[in-house]
Parts: structure tokens; C-alpha cells; sequence
């Protein structure tokens, strides 16, 4: 790279041009400061101000004495010691830096003399974040802590993971998005805008980490059930990936978080001085597919075929389209059409011990037919076909839908979107959701509407009137936009419901018996899913691997959780859960023949657990 002896340097010349040039200009500040030295002995540092030595100091950049209008080099020198050691994220112990690592690494005097091991850091981090009386000032300290100490922030998610995820996930992040502008310190992802039309693959190319296996990526038109919130989406990817590390164990450096502005629609948004993002309306149409189809080819270009793309919060009119158009292309997965599907299918499927039958012996009703309903509706029949044998077009017979005009019949195909065509069946039209719980008797009811309070008294007393034990699931977030709060469902079905929601809710106590609500929370999937790509080295994303992990996470349930009423494991567990999602998913990577990390592992299960991330401390030398 570079060569020196006595009297000359000389720089290799496997350099490319612009590390020759900083090189360069380097040793000629280097040798204006040798010579400095030869000729008086030492540097002065009583230089008169007026030559531009600001505070005493040789001004070698030029930095005190330039005006605003002249530019300077920003120089930095990366050196894993000192001050830049404790500001070094990845690498940062705090208190936890033992004495001989503080002597190597010159950290005394910058860290007080008290040596914590990482335990007590962690039990000293909960007592603060339980100061906190508001969720949004937790969520702040744990997005320093990541910024500041990242093993920390982990082994703390990872050890508190039933306390924090409602922090860092749903539902305390929808108030951070929403807040986002106002909240917002350093850049924790990349932000490709319209601006950067045609210069997408330079900004991939300002992301530190070059080995990126994982990229969560949003347009922030559809947040939770939040609505437009442009740039500020940016929340989501972050909370994603902090999940893919934390419950699935994959490395924080292998994960991108990304949002793609191209404006918003909100006009409280526009009319905000704080908003981060484009104050335009949004781009669509051949300007937005454009700059989608630049960012898909950049970043298979860049970080090669096998990267896992999770869209994430797309409006129904896209998230369709680029799920279609990219899956032949590209490792993509929608975490709302798929991930929410995968887990739904997993309560069902654990639910039977419950309710008795086969899946094919229940008639399903859900309110709402977006990406969500008609995902989660998918999935169902695809299992349905699986386990009978029969056409998924009878199948989906079995599966009602009802949107904001009623019940989807066959009478309104020509009006309907085409990801709600396939569930057009043969019924005279019915407008509200209890009409169509009366008229359809269905045995489950789904709720994807992102609308709250839809659930009325009405509707889960005639649940609870055509069934034994009706299984209700309310899975709109955030917790705010819930069709029924769990005290609701088991207080009008008189106990009698089996309750799941998206966002958590308390156990609830009814004549005497205490209800432990289950939460069909994509935090449960995607994790598992994704790392269990990563291991096999899938190259695409088949219906059969989201079976293989609801099968995977049905088959976590206990006796002990079915006792409590519960239809999902512990989140105490996940990361063991996650392992057996990997596993299986992987599984059916290596039987589709779509893995490229050969030969496949004779134990996939330990095979998992060896890839995961751990957030323990490492020693320095």
C-alpha cells in the first residue's frame, strides 16, 4: 500500500486514483510538519492568532482560518482507542472496559475508576427505562443505547424481550414514526429519495457495511394503521431489524433499514417545519416505478442475489404489485401480506386443540381485504389444499371477506380490485359486518381492517351465539386501532372466546377466571423466516416455506400455554422458537432445490442456533 525508509515514501500502485490523491495530500501535511520540527527543534504553539493558529494550536487543515465560504477537508482518523473507541458503537463496553483493556486502549482517565460487568449494566439500564412513565421516552433511550453501546442495547431486548418489544415494536414505534421529525438525532438507515434518481447505487455505496444480507425497506404510505407518514416510516425498517437481530440472530451489521421518499400525501406533514422528508405529494405511477425498479437493480448489483428485500408498510396499490413483479426476481418477502399470513395460519392451526376439527371444518370471516385479509385469506386456503388435496379454488370457498361495501360477492366482481377477485363467491349482497357474521356463521373471526372498535358488543355476542368457542382475532395495530380490546371479547362472549390480537393487551380477569390474551404478532415469523433463508442461502421466497413456519411455530405451542388459553408460545422463548422456524423453513429451502449453501446440515436446528448473533461482551487485547 505505502512504502517508507529514511528519505523516501513511495505509494503502491494497486491504489485506486482518489486513495493515491488522499494519500497524497496526508503526507504532505505529514512532511510540512517533519520538516517544521528538523528545522526548530519543535512545533510552536505561541503562534500569533493572526496567522490562523486558532487557540494556540498550528492550524494545519486550515479549519480556524477559513470563512464559510471556503471549503475544508472534514479529516478523520479511525483509530479503535481513546475517545473513538468509546464513540464506536459496535465496539463500545462503557464501564465494562476491564483495567487492562483501559491501559491498551488508552482509555484512562476518560471512563471513571468503577468496572461494571455487562449484568449490572444491563440491571442498571431497566431500573432507569422503568423511570419512564411515557412509552415514547423508553423508546428514545433505547434508540441512544443502540447508538451508543449496540451489545448492550441487544443483550438488554434479548434478556427484557416481553417488556421492550411493545417499546421498540408496535405499539409504542407508531407514535415514533409519527414523532419522528421531532425525535430525529443521526441517520440510523439510508434515505433514497427522488433526488437521488439515477445515483441510487453510489447511495447504497455510502452505507458503511458492505456485507448487507437483510434490507427492510418502506415508502411510508401506509404505516401500521397509521396512514401516510412519509420519510418519518423510517421508524419501522429500524424496529424490523433490530427484531431480525435480537429474536432471529442475525448480525446488527449484516441488516439495512431503508426508506424511499417520494413524498407524502399528509398534509399536516407538508405544512410541518420540522418534517425530514420531500415536502411534495407523492410520486406515482411510471416516476415511482422508475425509481423502485433503480432501487431493485442497484441492490442486486450491489449486494448480489442471495439478499433478503422485506417490503414493509406499502400501500395495497403497491405492496401487491411489487410482491408480484419482484418474486421472480429477487429475494423479496412482504412482511404485511406474508409475515402477518404465516402467523395467523400458526395461531389457527395451534387454535384446533382447542375448537376441534380440521382448518378445512371452519368457515373463516374477516373485515378487511387488503394486503393483510387477503394474505392471511391465502394462506388459509393454500393449508386447506394441502392438507385435503383439493383445488385452492375450492378452497377458498371456505373464506369470506368484507370490505368497506359490504360482503365480497360475486355480483361486484367487476367493480373490485384483482387482489380481492378470488374471493367473490356466490351470495346475495350484505352490507355491515354483523349482518355478515349472521349470514355467513363463520367459526373464526379475523379483524385486518386497521379500523378500531369495529368488533362491536353486537358482533361478538353473535360470535359467541354460533359457536362453542368462537375464536376472535383483532389484529389491527396499533393498539388504538385494535377492533376489540381483549376485556371486550372475553366480557361479551361471556368467556367463551378465544382471544388474539396484533397488539398486546393485559390478562384479563371475568367471573373469577383470569384470560391470558395471545398476540399474533409478525414478530413471531419473520425473524425465524428470514434467518432460516439466510442459513440455506435461498435465492427465492415460496408459499411452501411460510407453511413450513407456521407449521414450525404452531408446534411451539405447550400444553401449559393451550392450559391458559393461549394460541402462541411465550415471547420468553422466541429466540428458541425462532431457531425451529429457521430450521424448518430451511428445510424446505433445500427441498425446492432454491438453496444455495451446500451441502445442507445433517442438524438444522443446531445449525440455527450456531448462526445466531450474540451480544456478550467480547475482550479486547
Amino acid at each position: 500500500m505505502m512504502c517508507l525508509n529514511k528519505n523516501t515514501i513511495t505509494i503502491n500502485n494497486t491504489l485506486t486514483p482518489p486513495t493515491k490523491r488522499l494519500l497524497r495530500k496526508l503526507l504532505a501535511v505529514m512532511s510540512s510538519a517533519l520538516k517544521e520540527v528538523r528545522n526548530g527543534g519543535e512545533v510552536s504553539v505561541t503562534e500569533d492568532f493572526s496567522n490562523g493558529h486558532g487557540g494556540g494550536v498550528r492550524d494545519l487543515y486550515g479549519e480556524d482560518s477559513a470563512t464559510e465560504d471556503q471549503l475544508i477537508t472534514p479529516w478523520t482518523f479511525s483509530v479503535a482507542s481513546g475517545c473513538s473507541l468509546l464513540r464506536n458503537p459496535r465496539y463500545n463496553k462503557g464501564l465494562a472496559f476491564t483495567e487492562g483493556e483501559r491501559d491498551a486502549h488508552y482509555l484512562r482517565g476518560l471512563l471513571p475508576p468503577a468496572v461494571f460487568n455487562q449484568e449490572l449494566q444491563e440491571k442498571r439500564l431497566m431500573h432507569n427505562l422503568r423511570q419512564y412513565e411515557v412509552p415514547l421516552h423508553r423508546y428514545m433511550a433505547l434508540m441512544d443505547l443502540q447508538e451508543r453501546n449496540e451489545r448492550l442495547f441487544y443483550k438488554v431486548l434479548i434478556d427484557n424481550v416481553e417488556e421492550l418489544l411493545p417499546v421498540v415494536y408496535t405499539p409504542t414505534v407508531g407514535e415514533a414514526c409519527q414523532k419522528y421529525g421531532s425525535i430525529f438525532r443521526r441517520p440510523q438507515g439510508l434515505y433514497i429519495s427522488l433526488k437521488e434518481k439515477g445515483k441510487i447505487l453510489e447511495v447504497l455505496k455510502n452505507w458503511p457495511e458492505k456485507s448487507i444480507q437483510v434490507i427492510v425497506v418502506t415508502d411510508g404510505e401506509r404505516i401500521l394503521g397509521l396512514g401516510d407518514l412519509g420519510c418519518q416510516g423510517m421508524g419501522i425498517p429500524v424496529g424490523k431489524l433490530s427484531l431480525y437481530t435480537a429474536l432471529g440472530g442475525v448480525r446488527p451489521s449484516s441488516c439495512l433499514p431503508i426508506t424511499i421518499d417520494v413524498g407524502t400525501n399528509n398534509e399536516k406533514l407538508l405544512n410541518d417545519e420540522f418534517y425530514i422528508g420531500l415536502k411534495q405529494k407523492r410520486a406515482t405511477g411510471k416516476e415511482y416505478e422508475e425509481l423502485l425498479e433503480e432501487f431493485m437493480r442497484a441492490v442486486k448489483q450491489n449486494y448480489g442475489e442471495k439478499v433478503l428485500i422485506q417490503f414493509e408498510d406499502f400501500a395495497n396499490h403497491n405492496a401487491f404489485d411489487l410482491l408480484e413483479k419482484y418474486s421472480s426476481s429477487h429475494l423479496v418477502f412482504n412482511d404485511d401480506i406474508q409475515g402477518t399470513a404465516s402467523v395467523v395460519l400458526a395461531g389457527l392451526l395451534a387454535s384446533l386443540k382447542l375448537v376441534g376439527g380440521t382448518l378445512a371444518d371452519h368457515t373463516f370471516l374477516f373485515l378487511g381485504a387488503g394486503e393483510a385479509g387477503t394474505g392471511i385469506a391465502e394462506l388459509i386456503a393454500l393449508e386447506i389444499s394441502k392438507q385435503t388435496k383439493a383445488p385452492v379454488q375450492e378452497t377458498r370457498k371456505k373464506i369470506w371477506l368484507v370490505d368497506s361495501k359490504g360482503l365480497i360477492v360475486r355480483s361486484r366482481l367487476e367493480s373490485l380490485q384483482h387482489f380481492k377477485k378470488p374471493w367473490a363467491h356466490e351470495h346475495e349482497p350484505v352490507k355491515g359486518l354483523l349482518d355478515a357474521v349472521k349470514a355467513i356463521k363463520p367459526t373464526v373471526l379475523i379483524g385486518s381492517s386497521g379500523v378500531g372498535k369495529t368488533f362491536t358488543r353486537e358482533v361478538v355476542e353473535a360470535m359467541a351465539s354460533l359457536n362453542k368457542k368462537p375464536l376472535i382475532l383483532a389484529l389491527s395495530n396499533p393498539t388504538s386501532q385494535s377492533e376489540c380490546t381483549a376485556e371486550e371479547a372475553y366480557t361479551w362472549s361471556k368467556g367463551k372466546a378465544i382471544f388474539a390480537s396484533g397488539s398486546p393487551f393485559d390478562p384479563v380477569e371475568y367471573e373469577g377466571k383470569v384470560f391470558v390474551p395471545g398476540q399474533a404478532n409478525n414478530a413471531y415469523i419473520f425473524p425465524g423466516f428470514g434467518l432460516g433463508l439466510i442459513i440455506s442461502g435461498a435465492i427465492r421466497v415460496r408459499d411452501d416455506m411460510l407453511l413450513a413456519a407456521s407449521e414450525a411455530l404452531a408446534a411451539q405451542v405447550s400444553q401449559e400455554n393451550y392450559d391458559k388459553g393461549l394460541i402462541y408460545p411465550p415471547f420468553s422463548n422466541i429466540r428458541k422458537i425462532s431457531a425451529h422456524i429457521a430450521a424448518n423453513v430451511a428445510a424446505k429451502v433445500y427441498d425446492l432445490g432454491l438453496a444455495s449453501h451446500l451441502p445442507r446440515p445433517k442438524d438444522l436446528v443446531k445449525y440455527a442456533e450456531s448462526c445466531m448473533y450474540s451480544p456478550g461482551y467480547r475482550s479486547y487485547r
